[in-house]
């Protein structure tokens, strides 16, 4: 046995100086970008840093409102869309698998009876040829690819690095459920403030024109003012239907992200959520950002099996060892057939080398070079939209703090003049034209007010989704795989 190893040994070895193919000239020509390269720190400064500001996993619980709290676990336990990605990820880990299973000897059995004529001029010996038999084989066959170059090992890590992929896809389908549910909410929390705003000055109006009629009727205002008084009624009632309009179609549109139909809408109640008393950002963002965001690390593995697919395609290149050995029996008949004579058996190597290929090989592995570099350029493109993400959203949040700050103060202002407005015009010193005039920037500001409250906790949100959601760095499905 010794001998024959020695002997398979040096035969590959000559085979490999003379006929493996070529692989001059081929190799992969993007790299990976160091995060800590892309340049972050001015446009962080200024920001809350803390160790602990990765958002958790349960994220949706900091913004204080039990609805929503159950909204998200009630979508993440039954959406369609999850068990979709999660689908995807068994199907990945199937597939590993079964390119797994080549790494491991494979063994066979058969049995088969036959009813046939042999050829009296064929290779059938007599008594038999020319006459009719019923031969009987029974047989039991071992197969083993030797992976002398890894091709195997490399194509099962293939296998892996693409099911770590779809199980981090699968959390990033988790994620954007998450986050537009919770952005949903939101647009359905902004309807209403702004609903509090058209009903309260539909009342205020309401009473104005009330006001307007008595001065009419008194002679201190005509029947101009009184029909200004009035026509502000109508356009204001429009403003709430339009209003009640969107929350209905924002209560439709979580009844389907939940995977339920449209009564399940009709239960949820006015949002009461809530913005996170603070917002920090963690101490190295831009390292540590890779192994948060999801897109990142779904995307690292990605380029990991194209670095897989490479060393596949290269061991292509040297020649392939099947050993292949066999026993069973075999005979012309029933008689016999289990007896030691009938016995059948043999052992050996069946290799093959790539002489000329026509150049499918090199073909072969230039397409995996060219899926590695692309692989690794959309990782590079998707950490640099990573960090902008969270710039963005940081630049939003400062911007917003700034506006909220100037907004309570033009509110402030805007209210005492439209005060001062109506009283004036209640005494009669005034004139309705004064009250319009006082009353359009008072709007303004409230409703600007609505949109900046309901545009904070949406920044949040968007901080959260940009900060990654809470992944986990290490993968609770796919450990110990290996």
């Amino acid at each position: 046995m010794t001998r024959w190893f020695a002997t398979l040994a040096s035969f590959l070895t000559g085979l490999l100086l003379v006929g493996c193919a070529s692989m001059q000239g081929l190799h992969t020509q993007a790299s990976l970008d160091d995060a800590n390269r892309l340049a972050a720190t001015e446009s962080l400064n200024g920001a809350s840093v803390s160790r602990d500001a990765w958002p958790a996993t349960d994220w949706w619980h900091s913004f204080n409102d039990g609805q929503l709290d159950q909204l998200i676990d009630e979508a993440l336990a039954g959406s369609p869309t999850l068990r979709v990605a999660e689908a995807r990820t068994r199907q990945a880990l199937a597939y590993a698998e079964t390119t797994k299973a080549a790494l491991l000897p494979q063994v066979n059995a058969d049995f088969a009876v036959t009813r046939e004529r042999f050829s009296a001029r064929g290779l059938t010996p007599p008594p038999f040829a020319g006459t009719w038999a019923t031969p009987h084989e029974m047989q039991a066959t071992l197969s083993w690819e030797i992976d002398f170059w890894g091709k195997n090992r490399a194509a099962f890590e293939s296998a892996l690095g693409q099911a770590r992929a779809a199980e981090v896809d699968a959390y990033a389908a988790r994620l954007a459920l998450s986050t537009t549910i919770a952005q949903a909410y939101v647009t359905l929390q902004r309807a209403y403030l702004q609903l509090d705003v058209a009903q309260a000055t539909l009342k205020e109006r309401e009473q104005i024109y009330a006001l307007t009629r008595d001065r009419n009727a008194a002679g201190i205002d005509s029947r101009l003012e009184l029909k200004q008084a009035e026509s502000a009624l109508p356009a204001t009632r429009e403003q709430i239907a339009q209003l009640e309009e969107t929350i209905q179609l924002a209560r439709n549109q979580l009844a389907a992200l939940l995977g339920q139909g449209p009564d399940r809408g009709l239960a949820i109640a006015r949002p009461t959520a809530d913005a996170m008393p603070s917002v920090a950002v963690p101490s190295n963002v831009p390292a540590e950002l890779i192994g948060r965001r999801p897109d990142l690390v779904a995307q690292r593995w990605r380029v990991e099996a194209a670095t897989k697919n490479i060393d596949v395609a290269k061991a292509e290149f040297y020649p392939n060892v099947n050993l292949i050995a066999f026993i069973g029996l075999q005979s012309i008949g029933p008689a016999g057939f289990l007896t030691a004579a009938s016995r059948m058996m043999g052992v050996g190597p069946a290799i093959t080398l790539p002489i000329f290929e026509g150049g499918r090989l090199t073909g072969n592995l230039a397409g995996k070079n060219a899926e590695y570099d692309i692989a690794v350029e959309a990782y590079n493109q998707a950490l640099a939209d990573a960090l902008r993400d969270v710039v963005d959203q940081l630049t939003s949040f400062h911007s917003v703090d700034v506006q909220r700050t100037e907004q309570r103060e033009a509110l402030a202002t805007a209210q005492e003049a439209y005060d001062l407005a109506l009283v004036r015009y209640r005494e009669g010193l005034g004139n309705y034209l004064q009250v319009l005039s006082a009353e359009q920037p008072l709007r303004v500001q409230e409703s600007l007010d609505a949109d900046l409250r309901a545009r904070t906790l949406a920044i949040q949100i968007n901080l959260v989704r940009a900060l990654g959601g809470g992944l986990a760095e290490e993968s609770p499905h796919l450990a110990g795989t290996r």
